[in-house]
């Protein structure tokens, strides 16, 4: 009955915002099936899960006696919300938390570890609650891997050190025996490990120099086991800082197997003013769009200088920081960074997908902030009442992309133009995926017109064509609190295939993925 309910409310949302459309706009391209990219890797849909707000206390933990459900403290209602999107990889304990993070103070019994300040975020106590235990523990209920942030700014690499063989080792050492003894018999792996986070900034306010000097330390003491092959992950980049990311690759590139970004869509482009999540007009919208499509060429631009030291590709670009940052709502601490989440948030999400994907021969992992109650949620939760939010439900159209192989659509879209401020109508992507079917997602940008889009399929003989659609109203629509959401994905039927092309009407402010066989 919930999931009859969800598609009635999203349906109705979708009429009257196909209903108050002005124009259609024009557009056309061509499929190159007979040219297969790159594999658009899983990890490309990850989460950030950070200590900070409500993002892991009151958000993923409630701890194991807690009425609200749980298993071993870990809500869940959230695990499930994660499992359904097909959750890659989730990264933790930070973010600039992590590197005043030390491990020991989150394993032992619970009402024995120490209760530290977080600085960095509202000052709130951190009861060490959370650990190592616990975070792995949640993965595993998610069927994600762990993505571990390694405190490089205010620890050593004997610390680190003992924090892997404290998870990875299957000997009688000390430390495997200590785990054992917390509870936990088998050793975990670490497929991803970060070796510090935003080094430049919170993370130590480091030289590149004198970064790529410590992390040439730190993983000549981390020692590779075959038995857990481990990605190796160095701090990188301040959105367009460039000469951060040459210094790195040039001084430390053969110590590391991928190097982070990170770039946040500001609205207004200012960190004092940026904007509100709610109640924008559509300069605002407009405005947001063009900063978020400046990752396009940020990525561009970064590639181009680890192309210099490793034209093989072996290095990636890993974005484990992306999103919308708004200024918090009205009433809430400004540390905790809790904003609302509108249909504005899950375009701008699948606008981003699409470029990722024109990039996926470097970017292999990308992580957006972050998983609940912090900046672009997944999830928004008030007591026992959880919100899947629009961002949610675009990651959710998105999943057949995991896996998937890049395929190559070449179309120029038309213009929007709102004061000052061009973007494109839309943009989009396409791809096999490991079921064989062709997928092609849209990002539709222009807040006021449809656009026609005509695709010549080549090669590609479809038979049949599908899709779902994901749009409102109006442009700050939100999901409701512990009820059927407003903005969610419902069946489209504005696609049909005719003399080998593919026709689309793609709706104003909305979100389309096709799928042809």
């Amino acid at each position: 009955m919930k999931s009859i309910l969800t598609a009635f409310v999203a349906g109705a949302a979708l009429m009257l915002a196909v209903g108050a459309q002005a124009a259609t706009l024009e557009a056309s391209g061509t499929l190159k099936v007979d040219q297969p990219g790159p594999v658009i890797n899983k990890y490309v849909y990850s989460q950030f899960s950070e200590h900070l707000g409500r993002g892991i206390y009151d958000g993923v933990w409630v701890g194991p006696d807690s009425k609200i459900p749980n298993v071993d403290g870990v809500r869940t209602d959230i695990v499930e919300a994660l499992k359904a999107i097909h959750t890659p990889a989730i990264r933790w304990p930070g973010g600039c938390f992590a590197d005043e993070y030390h491990w020991r103070d989150g394993i032992g019994p619970r009402d024995q570890r120490p209760v530290r300040k977080n600085h960095w975020w509202a000052g709130d106590a951190e009861t060490n609650a959370f650990g190592t235990h616990e975070f792995m523990d949640f993965v595993e209920q998610v069927g994600a891997d762990p993505y571990i942030s390694i405190n490089i700014g205010s620890s050593n690499p004997s610390e680190m050190l003992d924090w892997i063989d404290y998870m990875t080792s299957d000997g009688q050492d000390s430390l495997a025996n200590e785990r054992r003894k917390n509870g936990r018999d088998k050793p975990w792996k670490t497929p991803l490990l970060g070796f510090g986070n935003e080094a430049w900034g919170c993370g130590g306010n480091m030289t590149p120099e004198y970064y790529s000097d410590e992390l040439r330390k730190f993983t000549g003491f981390y020692h590779r086991d075959p038995n857990n092959p481990t990605i190796r992950i160095a701090s990188g980049a301040n959105s367009d800082d460039t000469h951060w990311t040459d210094v790195v690759m040039k001084n430390a590139g053969h110590n590391i197997d991928a190097l982070s970004l990170h770039y946040y869509t500001i609205p207004t482009g200012n960190w004092d003013h940026k904007g509100s999540a709610t109640g924008f007009d559509e300069q605002a919208w407009t405005d947001t769009f063009a900063q978020t499509l400046k990752m396009d060429k940020i990525i561009s631009d970064h590639e181009a200088v680890m192309d210099k030291y490793d034209p093989q590709k072996r290095v990636g670009l890993f974005v484990d920081e992306w999103g919308t940052w708004y200024d918090v709502e009205p009433g809430t601490n400004p540390g905790r960074l809790y904003q609302q989440n509108t249909l504005r948030d899950a375009v701008l999400a699948a606008a981003n997908f699409n470029i990722f994907h024109h990039h996926a021969d470097r970017v292999r992992l990308t992580a957006i902030a972050q998983t609940v109650n912090v900046l672009q949620s997944m999830i928004l939760t008030d007591g026992d009442k959880m919100e899947l939010t629009p961002t949610y439900y675009a990651f959710k159209m998105y999943v057949p992309f995991q896996d998937a192989t890049e395929i190559p659509l070449d179309i120029t879209a038309p213009n929007f133009t709102k004061g000052a401020t061009t973007i494109p109508a839309f943009n989009v992507s396409a791809a096999k995926g490991k079921d064989g079917k062709i997928y092609i997602g849209f990002a539709s940008m222009d807040p006021e017109d449809a656009s026609k889009v005509t695709i010549d399929l080549g090669d590609l003989k479809a038979k049949s064509v599908s899709g779902q659609v994901m749009t409102a109203a109006k442009m700050d629509a939100t999901n409701p609190m512990g009820a059927a959401p407003v903005v969610a994905p419902v069946d489209f039927k504005g696609a049909k295939l005719s003399g080998g092309k593919l026709t689309v009407t793609l709706p104003a402010k909305s979100v389309v993925v096709l799928s042809l066989q």
